[in-house]
């Protein structure tokens, strides 16, 4: 699995063309340089995947009962727009109109990088997404970390430092 990091500011051109910055590009594995795998995502943005991640992800879908409709309607909403993507000799991808469409990109993009995913994002969305105080922001870390093991952090179940 890839694990990518990173934020990036780029252009998205007349043709849905994106130049995946060379910082990106180094952390692309070699057998997936020359295409990719780009999906819908949540909250409109599209999510680029290896073919190796992008296959664990729908791997996923298979526990799903496909005799109930609800799991059905998942896994077409999940898939509807995957296309695969070539990244050309100037590394840049074409994003099929649907997906532009969809996430509503022109001008500034944002690739925003984590894990095994890599999301782009209209630049507004993205700002509006990561609008958020201090305060939300560790409350959302407690709600969400706060029940970890204390001993990956350090701590030792009294509170105290090891």
């Amino acid at each position: 699995m890839a694990r990518f990091i990173g934020e990036f500011e780029c252009k998205i051109d007349s043709k849905g063309r994106i130049i995946l910055p060379a910082k990106l590009r180094a952390q692309i594995p070699d057998k997936d340089a020359k295409a990719m795998v780009i999906n819908r995502g949540f909250e409109k943005c599209l999510v680029l995947y290896t073919s190796s991640d992008w296959n664990l992800e729908t791997e996923k879908l298979s526990v799903l009962n496909d005799f109930n409709r609800t799991a059905r309607k998942f896994i077409r909403q999940f898939n509807n727009g995957a296309n695969i993507v070539n990244i050309d000799t100037s590394s840049r991808i074409n994003i099929p109109n649907s997906l532009i469409e969809y996430a509503a990109l022109k001008d500034e993009v944002i690739v925003s990088c984590y894990n095994h995913k890599i999301e782009i994002w209209h630049k507004k969305h993205y700002e509006e997404e990561l609008k958020f105080d201090d305060e939300e922001f560790a409350k959302m870390a407690e709600d969400l970390m706060g029940n970890q093991n204390p001993k990956i952090s350090g701590l030792d179940t009294d509170g105290k430092d090891d």
